[in-house]
């Protein structure tokens, strides 16, 4: 089992890195399938097949629970740090959320991650202009679970435009109260910031998502996660179920 990287420019295909996934993947398959995958290896590069032991080649059958792997990351221990995702890998390891629904344990696997939520039920959403009308629906679910909205002037525009009511804060630079100044009052439980490409790490947003981080406010920049966010409010359970992952085994 390997991890391939592309980079695609019109017709042409380039790899950009190859490697095995050993360290992370192939356990946590194990555990949710109950098939000792590195043993088996081992066996099979001594010459052994796979029916020789006691395994059926192809699509092992359908389980009864739903396995969610969620990256962890630890941006408030290196400072300095800028939170926004890209190509590069910037998460420091994974969780597992396993339930026999696929939105109990998606819940599972961002509270596994850190991302405990409601608190306050208050956010903040900052979206650049081009993902703005995207942004509307993730935000009319949001309030819809109850979540007080606020965002930067032109966010705000276009969430009251289409009928979600969000409360238009001052930037940064601006006299108080402003956004930091929201950030650090400690009720804030999430902060949906989708920055502009090429945005620096000097730029208001930078500074934002840094001091959220450094005060444990959830930040998202991804809409993406925020929509799988979203779902797994929406589909909470009052009481989660336990499973013993020690007890699983294929079906």
């Amino acid at each position: 089992m390997i991890n391939i990287q592309f980079i695609v420019d019109g017709d042409d295909v380039y790899i950009i890195e190859v490697n095995p996934r050993s360290s992370r993947t192939v356990p946590y398959i194990s555990k949710v399938t109950g098939i000792p995958i590195v043993p088996l290896a081992t066996q099979i590069i001594c010459g052994h097949t796979i029916r020789e032991l006691g395994y059926t080649p192809g699509l092992q059958p359908a389980a009864d629970y739903i396995a969610i792997k969620m990256p962890v990351f630890s941006f408030e221990k290196i400072r300095g740090a800028d939170i926004s995702l890209g190509p590069e890998m910037k998460s420091t390891g994974e969780c597992l959320g396993i339930a026999g629904t696929f939105n109990e344990a998606l819940y599972k696997a961002f509270e596994g991650a850190g991302i405990r939520l409601p608190k306050y039920k208050k956010m903040i959403m900052s979206i650049r202009h081009s993902d703005q009308e995207e942004a509307v629906e993730i935000a009319r679910r949001f309030a819809a679970v109850g979540y007080q909205i606020f965002a930067t002037r032109g966010t705000a525009g276009t969430l009251n435009k289409n009928g979600v009511k969000a409360y238009e804060i001052r930037k940064i630079e601006q006299e108080s109260p402003n956004i930091l100044d929201l950030v650090l009052g400690h009720q804030i439980d999430l902060i949906i910031d989708i920055p502009a490409q090429g945005a620096e790490r000097s730029h208001d947003g930078f500074i934002i998502r840094r001091n959220a981080i450094e005060t444990g406010v959830n930040v998202l920049t991804s809409l993406d996660t925020a929509r799988a966010l979203v779902t797994s409010l929406e589909n909470r359970a009052r009481e989660l179920t336990l499973i013993d992952i020690a007890t699983v085994k294929n079906a």
